[in-house]
């Protein structure tokens, strides 16, 4: 007989009805383009990582922001050189019910709410494994990740630099079957395309020079568990279809060997590119992009500032001594809400790291936000580096030290080459021994421009 008390309850995820919006691209070179949003934000500009790519000349490449909200649509002007405007009246962030006209250049988009509803899971909880949020697009993401995970389907994580892309996919692999097994994660951007083969798919002795013993790559490495290959749009375009046949066929062939290895992973990708957009201009392979069965956004932090307080304080918690939220001043405060966050959550850190250390640090400024400065809450007190105690006394985890490290020591080294390469990147990228795109890359993981 099974005792009742000892029963564990399940969590069920509540269903939320949202109302679909129309967009329609009424007037201008891009006139008849429509598509629907459902919750979700819709960017608009002619850079290629847009939702809605425009071929207007007048438009900027980020030129604004198209949101759903309870009540109505929220239009916020993503630092356009030519502006939003509605009836010939400049807006900046502005909420409009019922259907609206939007004034781009030399575009008029229609926006028009729908009588159709689509509905979507929300998870209870404000977490996922590490993962924190309490905000609408964050309990859909747990309460698809949680789906997700219980499965053993690809999965391609999508989302800007900085939203936590790693961390989904590790708490992905924490929560499936494979947890026991190995995560093994490979950065597709971080290694020569010469050398990026032998890395992944391994090599048998006598494979080329230099080959003294066979090595198994990273698919052999993960066997029984889980390879996350990190900025899956920087792969050479080569090796795109030796990685479509590892994912078909589940095998993989060593540089020099002569017999296919089978292999038990589960493939996790991420990409900061639009690869749709990618594969329509047959820049990523179509038959690749479609081999992911599933796919997640992680939104980035401007359209998720609900969290920001709950992020906030679990970072604060994290610093020795640990913080809380109310030692923040107000002025800081309005300024941590105020800014534009182009690098997400892992600028936040950065910036409440940076804040405790340097008194007047220099929040920069955004299309939404003035420049001020954050005057440190703790100046009284020296740093102590990155956190080796968790809030609670015990050990911070490895991997969230080591994650803490690395972004500070990343940093710093970019720092010093720049200075030595007098601010050229492909003086950098030679005098760190990394191609020039890796160097771009973290340029823009640290915000260093």
């Amino acid at each position: 007989m099974i005792d009742d008390a000892l029963t564990e309850a399940r969590e069920r995820p509540s269903v939320v009805s949202y109302r679909k919006v129309r967009v329609l691209v009424e007037k201008g070179p891009d006139q008849g383009r429509e598509l629907f949003i459902v919750n979700q934000t819709l960017r608009v500009g002619t850079s290629l990582d847009n939702d809605l790519v425009l071929s207007d000349r007048f438009v900027s490449r980020r030129h604004c922001a198209i949101e759903p909200v309870a009540d109505g649509i929220r239009i916020r002007d993503e630092g356009s050189r030519n502006a939003i405007l509605i009836d010939g009246i400049r807006i900046r962030d502005a909420t409009v019910s019922g259907p609206v006209r939007l004034s781009l250049g030399d575009t008029i988009l229609l926006l028009e709410p729908q009588n159709d509803r689509e509905e979507r899971e929300q998870a209870q909880s404000n977490r996922f494994g590490d993962l924190l949020g309490q905000s609408a697009r964050m309990r859909e993401l747990f309460a698809a990740l949680a789906r997700i995970a219980a499965s053993d389907v690809t999965l391609l994580i999508e989302g800007e630099t900085g939203t936590g892309k790693e961390l989904v996919a590790e708490c992905v692999h924490a929560h499936s079957r494979r947890s026991s097994g190995p995560l093994v994660i490979f950065d597709c951007g971080a290694v020569a395309p010469s050398l990026a083969e032998d890395a992944l798919f391994g090599h048998e002795r006598g494979a080329f020079s230099g080959a003294t013993s066979a090595e198994p790559g990273v698919f052999e490495q993960a066997d029984g568990g889980t390879v996350f290959l990190d900025e899956l749009g920087e792969l050479p375009k080569e090796l795109q279809p030796k990685l479509l046949r590892a994912l078909e066929s589940r095998t993989v062939q060593r540089l020099g060997g002569r017999k296919p290895t089978k292999v038990d992973v589960r493939v996790l990708a991420a990409t900061n590119r639009n690869l749709e957009a990618e594969t329509a201009r047959g820049q990523f392979r179509q038959d690749l992009y479609f081999r992911f069965t599933a796919h997640v956004r992680v939104p980035p932090l401007r359209d998720r500032m609900d969290d920001l307080p709950l992020l906030v304080t679990h970072f604060l918690s994290r610093e020795e001594p640990p913080r809380e939220l109310r030692d923040i001043s107000k002025d800081v405060w309005a300024m941590l809400n105020a800014y534009h966050w182009p690098g997400n959550v892992r600028e936040l850190s950065n910036v409440l790291r940076r804040i405790q250390i340097t008194p007047g640090y220099v929040l920069p400024s955004g299309p939404n936000a003035s420049e001020g400065v954050l005057s440190s809450p703790f100046a009284s007190e020296s740093p102590s580096g990155w956190p080796q105690q968790s809030a609670s006394g015990g050990v911070v985890p490895l991997r969230v030290a080591r994650r803490n490290a690395s972004d500070e020591f990343e940093r710093s080294y970019l720092k010093h080459v720049l200075e030595k390469a007098e601010g050229s990147t492909t003086r950098a990228a030679a005098l760190a021994e990394v191609s020039v795109q890796m160097v771009r890359r973290l340029l823009r993981r640290h915000g260093l421009g």
